[in-house]
């Protein structure tokens, strides 16, 4: 399992609008490149969301599931990606003063991530996903200053 924490000077409500809107994804979810649909009900359980992810002209499109969703403290989703599998992404907010502390979990579950689990895996997804809570954390930041 990849595990990030991040702590964002916004409040949790802030944070959770930006998860709530599943058409806001591309802005801070690395890799994405565009929110091809987003369930009307997100983050609802069982809600989907699917995205195009990729580099350059190497795409593939993913589609996120909710699979628990508790507004301001809590979000499971299942991410997958056709042949390469699926991933259990699970992100929580705690309230830390004025603050949210940020804690993202990421875990693979079916398909060649989880036969190749184990450090190097984990080492890159922590990368990538440090990436992601920087823009998600600078967007929260920004519209927290501007509100």
């Amino acid at each position: 399992m990849a595990r990030n924490r991040c702590l964002i000077p916004s409040s949790p409500p802030e944070v959770w609008d930006l998860l709530s809107s599943g058409r806001r994804y591309g802005e801070w979810v690395t890799g994405t490149q565009e929110v091809l649909a987003a369930d009307p009900h997100w983050p609802d359980v069982g809600a989907q969301l699917t995205v195009r992810v990729g580099m350059g002209p190497v795409t593939l499109d993913d589609t996120c599931t909710v699979r628990v969703c508790e507004p301001l403290r809590r979000l499971e989703l299942e991410a997958q990606a056709g042949q390469f599998g699926s991933a259990r992404i699970a992100m929580k907010l705690i309230p830390w003063g004025g603050n949210t502390l940020f804690i993202l979990d990421w875990h693979p579950i079916r398909g060649p991530g989880s036969r190749m689990h184990g450090m190097p895996v984990d080492y890159l997804v922590r990368v990538r996903n440090g990436m992601m809570l920087t823009k998600l954390a600078r967007i929260a930041e920004r519209e927290h200053a501007a509100g």
